[in-house]
């Protein structure tokens, strides 16, 4: 196969993959939209104010009730720990916002099966406990009070003291639903695009064996066989491997799909897809909210976090021979045809045309902007800065989006004209 075949065949995969996922990033957001207008939060904050079990629980539920956008979820914790909520509340809704939400829950069983979806799950429940004792233990509290002055005071503000008896029987209601839809893909289209691309080109181009020495998988063995070793040197170095791909929760399941298939471990796999809130641009997020020391101090709370839950989920599975060997087939999960998927995508554009015509009804009515509390601009270019100033729209991520617009089209006009010659 020459360097052309190999380019189309990248956008093919890349495309495949986004095409095999669209109805479930639909119904997955549509479902986390409606959660978010109907469930009233404000009392769930009044009671996170210590690092009790209550509050822990609390924080974690909120979390998995709220955005899957990692920038939007450090957002919202910024604000909650604003309002009074305790560090260790605040990293609990950190880890469930990015791995509990319904709409990662969906693309995980879709693309990596079930096993992974529990493990996702339990594994969630267990970071935010191993990261509740570890900052109990090492609690910095001159850290922390100073974070808590540093925290940028420009937050939003969410409508959420409510009767959601009403708001649910209420065209308004839905509405907000419609608005708070295409809030969420606002946010997170370009981490969706850049992820599935890149996933899609190291498909193709990056071969297993580079997958299996950097991941120590060339020594034949599988599943609950794995030395303990290369499951602790799988389980330490995913996080790295994360930070160096820079998608994020959503975008990085195809790319955790080409990992189990190229032989990486399942603690490897879980220590992958929990750490997208290490990526570098995250951290300095964190950085700009509480200041470089607590930022820091997080990532390394998170790290051990993610480490031990992954060595913790291998082993547990392979105590009830439930761990699984590798991802279903890469060219099944990537591929177009006639099938039940073409069918839920048909239903999922019905769906995402109803929920923009509520929108449009929503700010026709001047009603749009009802329950938005995401503080969008601290993750995402869209003009402005955190302060309302207008900036150029011509920044690097915006550019690196046309240049993958670009790289698609190419693909795409590449494939084409193989197909007619």
């Amino acid at each position: 196969m020459n360097i052309l075949d190999q380019y189309a065949n990248g956008v093919v995969t890349a495309l495949g993959f986004f095409w095999n996922a669209l109805w479930a990033f639909v119904l997955g957001y549509a479902i986390s939209a409606a959660i978010q207008v109907f469930v009233p939060k404000r009392r769930l904050v009044d009671h996170m104010g210590d690092g009790g079990a209550k509050s822990i629980s609390l924080a974690g539920m909120f979390g998995a009730l709220s955005s899957s956008c990692s920038f939007a979820a450090l957002s919202a914790a910024r604000s909650l720990f604003q309002k009074g909520a305790h560090f260790i509340a605040t990293v609990a809704f950190m880890f469930a916002s990015t791995n509990l939400v319904i709409e990662l829950g969906v693309l995980i069983f879709l693309f990596l099966g079930w096993q992974f979806l529990v493990a996702e799950i339990v594994g969630g429940i267990i970071m935010i406990v191993i990261s509740a004792i570890l900052i109990r233990l090492t609690y910095p509290t001159k850290l922390i009070d100073k974070a808590r002055d540093h925290a940028d005071d420009a937050t939003g503000h969410e409508d959420d003291d409510f009767d959601w008896k009403k708001r649910i029987a209420s065209i308004e209601g839905w509405q907000q639903v419609g608005n708070r839809f295409v809030m969420e893909w606002q946010m997170v289209w370009r981490e969706i695009l850049i992820g599935f691309t890149v996933a899609g080109f190291i498909a193709v181009f990056v071969p297993d064996h580079v997958w299996q020495t950097l991941f120590l998988a060339d020594d034949g063995a599988s599943g609950a066989d794995l030395p303990f070793l290369r499951v602790l040197e799988n389980a330490l170095i995913a996080p790295f491997v994360a930070a160096a791909t820079f998608i994020g929760s959503m975008g990085n399941i195809p790319l955790a799909t080409v990992l189990s298939a190229g032989g990486v471990s399942f603690a490897g796999i879980m220590g992958f897809i929990y750490s997208d809130l290490m990526v570098p641009p995250l951290v300095k997020v964190n950085a700009r909210y509480y200041g470089w020391k607590t930022a820091l101090y997080i990532a390394g709370v998170m790290y051990v976090s993610i480490v031990a839950t992954a060595l913790l989920l291998h082993y547990a599975f392979a105590a009830l021979d439930q761990v699984p060997e590798s991802s279903r087939d890469i060219a099944e999960i990537s591929a177009f045809g006639v099938n039940y998927t073409l069918f839920l995508n048909i239903a999922a554009f019905v769906l995402v045309a109803v929920l923009i015509r509520l929108r449009a009804l929503a700010q026709k009515a001047g009603s749009g902007g009802h329950g938005h509390n995401h503080d969008h601009d601290h993750g995402h270019d869209h003009g402005h800065d955190h302060h309302g100033s207008k900036t150029s729209i011509l920044t690097p991520k915006n550019a690196l989006i046309g240049v993958i617009f670009l790289i698609l089209a190419g693909g795409l006009v590449v494939q084409i004209g193989t197909a007619v010659s």
